[in-house]
């Protein structure tokens, strides 16, 4: 009876082992998991990441001034919106949308151009407040948020997809889980983003999630309209999803054993 136990154990520590090395390659940030295991917690200081307008992006403006409100009605332009409610069209002014051309600029009412292109919101706040100054007595208010901010998260992920973020900030492992993370079948140290700067130039950048100073890459912060590809592993790209692959294992490891009892009972 202990020789069959052994011999089982001994076919099945090859599939044990395999299982063992590919779990070191699943979670994220590894070396940081082992400082934390070992008492050392640093932490980096890096400064807080604001988005910078690129070119097709959407922009609302809004300008306001609580003691001169009626000199802030020009430069907060409305456009109608017609919505169906119960069999009947009605209507609804929201605010018009700037769009960021090739060049960086926008059409501004009463001011014209304005060159925001590689400004963060603060900057061309300012920018703009500043234009703006000769036709108020008082120093104008002016917010400036980005429409269509969004990001992509493709390939071996559970729910790949398009997301529009609200807030304009949103790191990697955010987008990872608002696709549903990562399976257990992407390459977590070759993942792909691809990214398009201001003056239209694409590059591909290689990022490994394993290593724990990924949160001080300056792609940690994705920009909008990046693209994030997970790589599948050479186990997805042989079969077609993760049922046929549990299948196979399923079916080598009950042969496997199979193998032990025949070979268990042919020595007795």
């Amino acid at each position: 009876m202990r020789k069959r136990k052994s011999l089982i154990i001994l076919l099945l520590l090859p599939l044990l082992l395999a299982g063992c090395q590919s779990y070191k390659k699943v979670p994220y940030l590894q070396d940081a998991l082992q400082e934390v295991a070992a008492g050392d917690t640093g932490t980096a200081d890096m400064p807080l990441y604001d988005a910078r307008i690129m070119p097709k992006d959407l922009l609302t403006i809004v300008v306001s001034c609580p003691e001169e409100p009626e000199l802030a009605i020009p430069f907060n332009l409305t456009m109608t919106i017609p919505l169906s409610k119960e069999n009947y069209l009605t209507s609804q002014p929201v605010l018009q949308q700037y769009l960021v051309d090739n060049k960086g600029n926008i059409d501004f009412p009463v001011i014209g151009n304005i060159h925001i292109g590689g400004l963060t919101k603060s900057e061309a706040e300012e920018l703009i407040k500043t234009k703006l100054q000769p036709q108020f007595r008082e120093v104008p208010i002016v917010t400036v948020r980005m429409v269509n901010y969004k990001i992509s998260v493709i390939g071996e992920v559970a729910h790949p997809g398009t997301f529009t973020i609200s807030n304009e900030k949103v790191n990697i492992f955010e987008a990872l889980a608002m696709a549903g993370d990562m399976t257990v079948y992407g390459i977590r140290d070759k993942v792909k983003l691809i990214r398009e700067d201001n003056q239209g130039k694409r590059e591909i950048i290689t990022l490994n999630l394993n290593d724990s100073d990924i949160i001080n890459s300056p792609y940690y912060y994705l920009q909008q309209n990046d693209i994030l590809y997970v790589t599948p592993n050479k186990t997805i790209s042989k079969n077609s999803g993760i049922s046929n692959s549990t299948t196979i294992w399923i079916s080598v490891v009950g042969t496997l054993v199979s193998l032990a009892s025949l070979i268990t009972t042919i020595i007795k």
